[in-house]
């Protein structure tokens, strides 16, 4: 008998920094994510016609569109609009807590894998990355 296994959530990384990115997928990866990655809101888009991901990631200071950009087209378009968002910012970056259309944001600089941890408990729960549900 054939048993199919559920298909990994996907993720969509967008940032510029390559350490970043690099972090931040290998993260989702050992949590069961299959990780797309883009380096700025223009190639995310284009990442976005082919793949429909379960998160996005994204750094908010980046070339050719910036991350309050990207968002904007996300919240815009109705494929995207309920897709979970962390933003992944620096501290030194302007960035404040105004941006509210994200479910969650992290600070690059202090421990980014102790606050994905948390980014993702609560933007996907207790689920976890391979969509099994926790008993309660």
């Amino acid at each position: 008998m054939l048993r199919l296994e559920p298909s990994p959530k996907i993720a969509l990384v967008v940032d510029d920094s390559m350490l970043i990115r690099h972090t931040v997928c290998r993260f989702l990866e050992e949590r069961g994510f299959a990780v797309e990655s883009a380096t700025n809101g223009v190639d995310a888009l284009q990442v976005l016609a082919r793949v429909q991901p379960n998160l996005i990631v994204t750094d908010m200071q980046m070339p050719k569109m910036s991350g309050s950009e990207l968002i904007t087209a996300l919240k815009s378009n109705p494929k995207t609009a309920t897709i979970p968002l962390i933003i992944v910012a620096g501290r030194g970056s302007g960035f404040d807590d105004s941006e509210k259309r994200a479910d969650f944001a992290i600070y690059k600089d202090i421990d980014i894998e102790a606050q994905l941890e948390k980014a993702l408990e609560a933007v996907i729960g207790s689920r976890g990355a391979k969509g099994t549900s926790a008993a309660k």
